[in-house]
């Protein structure tokens, strides 16, 4: 254990509104409550626990179709609940908005589910409501059947999808940043103006795939533009990143490699004009907790004999020509497929006393980023990676509620001990609790458009 002061770190719980997330099968244990996902309750408790807990934020993936190839059946996903059954989370967080108070509240919302002008109307509401807490995952969608779910034929291409985010948050930047003046609103009653309208500006967007003439219908919230996530990890993804977010989600099998990636997109956004404290970076990672070490690897493998092989599997798209997922005994050298090679390799490494199957692959997408140990051994790991490069953590859970109250109530107190967790919140918006203030600061993009409106220019 070292007693170094340390800066804290940031916790996010990393949730999803559906029965399996992350960790497939264990929502078949007795203690998992997130088989009723669909009750609101789960969700406010949840929050109202993780509040108490000092947690910074909940993050909310999203999905808008099912992995996989589009025509092949589609039976896993709705066995195992991978995903599905899944809700709106924009529409939840407005629950947890009125049932707490500090903790921020993310949603995953990609760029061909909404239209932006819609999209930032919807964001503005919920930061209205929150009193400035939401932020937003921004992401370009990887579902061949969710892009089918919305008109398009297939998947765009990678590098064009990132083009179309571009435009995507610069339609919402303008709405939200410079729409409105400051001062725009004046609730003056003797007058009769509500608010001034030379002070409310349209943003004649006319680009590749969007016209919006504004102007923004909203109100500025408390944060005007959402804290923003990203979780790309391919080049285009880091390079989008380092010009657009201000929180980035990583998912590296390793510290060393953490600090690659990290180091990476920090240089990429000082190309863009921006510093690298600009962004912050999170690592996810499942904890399994004992008291004792030897307890520690006994609940470890308890979780094991929940895992569902065709879970991981359907989930990192390991299924055949026909979109089949390979049977749990296949050899992975007879598995051919365009997904999670690198998983692949490493299962196959990994395995030098006999010949790996695709039940290994499985159980080591499992262990990938999981921390087994007491909470001091746990707090030591987390460490190595703030010494990375990390600036915070996303909370994998096995079960809801109980591996975030394990979290909170074992390894929370260790880590406070040693400076890595917040023991109450910095006040203001969520942006100032992370950054120190609440608008974008001048280095983002955003930031251009400030004063752009005040003479607009009619669309042709």
């Amino acid at each position: 254990m070292t007693m170094t002061t340390r800066r804290p770190l940031h916790f996010n719980a990393f949730v999803m509104n559906t029965t399996s997330h992350i960790h497939h099968g264990q929502w078949r244990r007795p203690d998992a409550g997130q088989t009723e996902f669909n009750d609101v309750d789960t969700w406010i408790d949840l929050a109202r626990l993780l509040e108490a807990a000092k947690f910074d934020a909940m993050f909310f993936a999203d999905v808008s179709g099912l992995y996989g190839d589009s025509d092949a059946e589609f039976d896993v996903y709705v066995r195992e609940g991978l995903q599905i059954p899944s809700n709106d989370p924009s529409v939840l967080l407005s629950a947890l908005a009125v049932s707490t108070t500090n903790i921020g509240l993310a949603l995953t919302s990609n760029v061909m589910q909404n239209h932006p002008f819609n999209f930032a109307r919807q964001i503005s509401t919920l930061d209205h409501i929150s009193r400035g807490r939401i932020a937003w995952n921004v992401v370009t969608g990887m579902q061949n059947n969710g892009a089918r779910n919305f008109g398009l034929t297939a998947l765009t291409d990678h590098a064009e999808r990132y083009r179309w985010a571009d435009e995507y948050v610069d339609v919402a930047y303008k709405l939200w940043e410079v729409s409105w003046d400051e001062d725009a609103v004046i609730k003056d009653r003797e007058g009769g103006s509500y608010s001034d309208p030379a002070k409310v500006h349209k943003i004649h967007h006319v680009g590749e795939r969007y016209r919006v003439e504004g102007p923004h219908l909203p109100s500025p919230s408390p944060q005007r533009t959402p804290v923003l996530y990203q979780a790309g990890s391919s080049v285009s993804g880091r390079r989008f990143a380092a010009r657009h977010a201000e929180a980035v989600f990583i998912v590296a099998p390793s510290p060393a490699i953490a600090k690659q990636q990290i180091e990476e997109t920090r240089d990429f956004a000082v190309e863009n004009g921006r510093r690298p404290e600009d962004i912050k970076f999170f690592q996810g990672l499942s904890f399994v907790i004992g008291k004792t070490e030897e307890e520690a690897q006994a609940k470890a493998l308890e979780y094991e004999k929940y895992v569902s092989v065709d879970g991981y599997l359907a989930h990192s798209a390991v299924v055949d020509k026909a979109g089949r997922v390979y049977p749990p005994d296949t050899l992975l050298r007879d598995v051919t497929t365009n997904g999670a090679q690198g998983f692949l390799e490493w299962t196959s490494k990994y395995i030098t006393d006999r010949e790996p199957t695709v039940a290994d692959l499985a159980l080591n997408q499992s262990r990938s980023t999981r921390i087994v140990g007491t909470p001091e051994q746990i707090a030591d790991r987390i460490e190595e990676w703030q010494d990375a490069g990390v600036d915070g953590i996303n909370v994998i859970n096995w079960v809801i509620p109980g591996s975030f109250a394990e979290f909170a109530d074992s390894v929370l107190p260790v880590l406070r001990e040693r400076g890595l967790a917040q023991a109450d919140y910095a006040p203001g918006p969520l942006r100032q609790k992370l950054f120190g203030e609440p608008p974008l600061n001048d280095r983002h993009p955003a930031a251009r458009y400030r004063g752009a409106f005040a003479d607009p220019v009619p669309v042709e």
